[in-house]
């Protein structure tokens, strides 16, 4: 008999969703969904607001990743107010906003890796979910528990000297920065005792990539095959096509590597990207409007990032982008849970990006705001930690903001998502007739390797329910697992 399969919520993820699986009269899946069922409505109470309130107000999104939004929201009110673009503010302000979010990179991948992904990775996928935790990770592998926790305390740090906190900062204003970066600050990052200093935290990123390579090595079966899918790539790489997490154009590739997105302005987005809605998910589906509906969806995040730019501009993450393209002949790399290599990379490229704009003396002294004629609407456009993450204001005459539109990063991953959720669901549970607790942890596997920030909402704290019915075609209940 037909049957549906309800994962409701997905775990060790940021916000809330569930997962739909239904199993025709063969045993076979039929279909998969990822359905988003928050509603976050940021889009509309903004509205009316002044200006200037965004980059405060919309950081409140998410508190796992607020730079994110505090600082899109920031580039797109420099247009607003006239400083124009990414390389528009002054030295200053620039080089502040980006060692912010190279911070944010760096906690923020930090996070995701250490707590969120090792547990399936030491302990893997179908082990007892009472060890495959944080805290069995903490029990069992004290000394890399540690790594992430201060690694990711590294990057707050540095979130809390430009932004002023650790959470909800206010160090981003139209046109500029709010603040230098003092003597102090400067000295405890660069010369601070160990672990927390910034040669410690680009030793440790070589660890972690090192790590990822030697367990990649005694499992590529697993990496390489799971939820595995070709698929187009988007992210903004800087002019020359380097790598650039905060600034530059768009670009696009398709599953082969062709560019179908030829490195367009990002103030012109609207002209190339376009969202469909579909009546199960409050969640939209962005799409390449010359490619449709259809062919148009596209991955964002670490591993669209390192498929779509030619070279990383840091020596030793570009040693480790060499490696990563050579894997796949320089072809782009569709393996999803290769992300997590992606990922491990730009945390390397992130601690010598910090490492370079630390001893930069702009950060110190200079001008902090630009600001010129002004104009009544602006977009702004970075690269968030899991994924490309667009702004879009309109205000009125009289400062107030008239119009808002975001594109956050999972939104964008919204398809690659439901596509990894059905692959998955597929290979753990064609032909199975009860549900186990490593069916249900595989299909989130295939969603954690997305890093979803669910309608960018935050952490719940403690254990977090899941409970996977089984009915039949007259929705009586065969088997229910409860965690």
């Amino acid at each position: 008999m037909e049957q549906k399969i309800t994962i409701e919520p997905v775990t060790r993820v940021e916000g809330h969703g569930k997962v739909t699986i239904h199993i025709d009269d063969e045993g076979n899946i039929s279909q998969s969904r990822l359905h988003i069922v928050e509603f976050r409505g940021f889009e509309r109470f903004v509205q009316g607001r002044p200006y200037w309130e965004a980059p405060v107000l919309v950081q409140r999104l998410c508190g796992i990743c607020p730079v994110s939004h505090h600082l899109a929201a920031a580039k797109a009110l420099d247009v607003i107010v006239g400083a124009g673009t990414g390389d528009g503010l002054t030295p200053t302000g620039e080089k502040m906003r980006r060692l912010m979010h190279y911070g944010q990179i760096f906690q923020s991948h930090a996070l995701h890796f250490f707590h969120l992904v090792s547990p399936d990775l030491l302990f893997g996928v179908d082990a007892d979910p009472a060890i495959r935790n944080i805290i069995g990770v903490i029990k069992k592998h004290p000394d890399l528990a540690v790594q992430g926790v201060m690694m990711r305390k590294f990057g707050q740090e540095i979130i809390k000297a430009t932004a002023g906190k650790k959470i909800h900062g206010t160090g981003a204003i139209p046109g500029g920065i709010n603040k230098h970066l003092t003597q102090e600050e400067k000295d405890s990052f660069l010369n601070g005792p160990d672990p927390l200093n910034i040669d410690k935290m680009i030793s440790w990123s070589i660890d972690a990539v090192n790590f990822l390579k030697a367990y990649h090595k005694e499992n590529k079966e697993f990496i390489d095959g799971f939820a595995a899918f070709p698929s187009s790539h988007l992210s903004l790489v800087r002019k020359d096509g380097a790598l650039d997490l905060y600034h530059g154009v768009l670009r696009a590739v398709d599953a082969d590597g062709k560019k179908i997105l030829h490195d367009v302005d990002y103030q012109d987005y609207l002209k190339y990207i376009n969202e469909e809605v579909r009546n199960w998910s409050y969640m939209k589906f962005p799409y390449l409007l010359d490619r449709g509906k259809e062919n148009g969806w596209y991955r964002v995040g670490p591993l669209a990032r390192l498929n779509t730019c030619d070279f990383i501009p840091s020596p030793l993450a570009q040693k480790e982008f060499e490696e990563f393209k050579a894997y796949t002949n320089g072809k782009p790399n569709n393996m999803s849970m290769h992300m997590h290599w992606a990922r491990l990379i730009e945390i390397l490229h992130s601690a010598e990006m910090m490492k370079e704009l630390l001893n930069d003396p702009d950060l110190m002294k200079g001008d902090l705001v630009v600001k010129g004629k002004k104009l009544s609407e602006g977009v702004g456009v970075l690269e968030a930690p899991r994924g490309t993450l667009f702004h879009h204001y309109a205000i009125n005459e009289n400062d107030q903001l008239t119009m808002a539109n975001l594109i956050v990063s999972t939104t964008n991953n919204n398809e690659p998502m439901n596509v990894a959720v059905n692959l998955a669901a597929k290979q753990f549970m064609t032909g199975q007739k009860k549900i186990t607790e490593g069916m249900m942890n595989a299909v989130e596997v295939a969603i954690r390797a997305y890093d979803p920030c669910l309608s960018c909402a935050t952490h719940a704290l403690g254990q977090m329910p899941l409970e996977i019915v089984l009915v039949d075609r007259s929705n009586k209940i065969i088997d229910r697992k409860r965690t």
